[in-house]
């Protein structure tokens, strides 16, 4: 197993977590088997709201489709510059520890990681998705890392083992991020920019809404810097609907505006990041 999976604490009784073999016990007895493709299930059954929690394999694979044709280009490397600065403050700077909270298929996980590691670095990283199917499609993509499918509310990270959250358009669980960051660790919190994916709402929506900008403070975090990155895109054929399945906006679509939207055969649309850098007061 990755030395990564040592982020993980027992879901039941939040003992350790130890690799015997290929599972993870801790010294209560609980134990987790790793599946073919890598990764562990430490979401208990009495947790799940559902049967399968998180995004579909539908949406899992339309995400998986967008982010590899590289739509979605300018806010890698972005990231990978942020986390490259914030290894600089972690407690190993030549191995820091990078927690992809909400991981997905894990594309923004290794955006970070090929940052790292070309720069001569050695991070440990981790993440966690609801979704089984992300999850699979993350640990297959990179095995070096540690993925689990959790969920951020109880997320089952050891106390104070990241040094790096990456929390990208993912929900804000304030006291479990400051639970599992290490003292003055750092969160990379991403929210969409104003103009973000604008083109696409005014196809959707007879009355189209910029997202709010204004910044947030949370107890228990400093917030640090903000980097916003932006760009256009256009996009044809099967993109435009693989990029509406993983948003939200395809739940809460009048029918009209998706009917609108299938018969479009190219979308040009702004596409805008905003990055904010808060870090643990303590």
């Amino acid at each position: 197993m990755s030395r990564a999976f040592s982020a993980f604490r027992c879901p039941l009784c939040k003992g350790p977590l130890l690799a015997v073999g290929r599972s993870l016990r801790c010294p209560a007895g609980h134990s987790f088997d790793q599946a073919a493709e890598g990764y562990v299930n430490l979401l208990p059954v009495n947790a799940r709201r559902a049967k399968d929690p998180g995004d579909s394999k539908e949406m899992v694979a339309a995400r998986r489709r967008f982010l590899q044709a590289g739509h979605y280009g300018p806010f890698g490397p972005a990231l990978g510059e942020l986390c490259l600065a914030l290894a600089q403050t972690a407690r190993d700077p030549h191995s820091p520890h990078i927690l992809d909270a909400g991981c997905g298929e894990g594309w923004y996980s290794r955006q970070a990681a090929a940052a790292l590691t070309a720069a001569g670095l050695c991070p440990e990283m981790a993440g966690y998705d609801l979704s089984k199917p992300a999850v699979r499609l993350a640990a297959k993509a990179q095995p070096e890392a540690a993925f689990a499918v959790a969920g951020s509310f109880a997320a089952p990270v050891a106390d104070g083992w990241a040094d790096v959250i990456l929390n990208i358009f993912s929900p804000m669980a304030r006291e479990e991020f400051l639970r599992v960051l290490a003292p003055g660790g750092a969160l990379v919190y991403a929210v969409p920019g104003p103009r973000h994916l604008f083109g696409l709402k005014q196809v959707l929506y007879d009355t189209p809404y910029e997202n709010p900008c204004r910044p947030v403070e949370y107890p228990g975090f400093v917030r640090e810097a903000e980097r916003a990155v932006q760009g256009t895109i256009r996009l044809e054929g099967g993109a435009i609907q693989d990029l509406f399945a993983m948003t939200p906006y395809y739940w809460k679509t009048p029918k009209e505006g998706a009917e609108r939207l299938a018969k479009l055969e190219v979308l040009q649309t702004e596409i805008e990041f905003r990055f904010v850098i808060y870090r643990k007061q303590g």
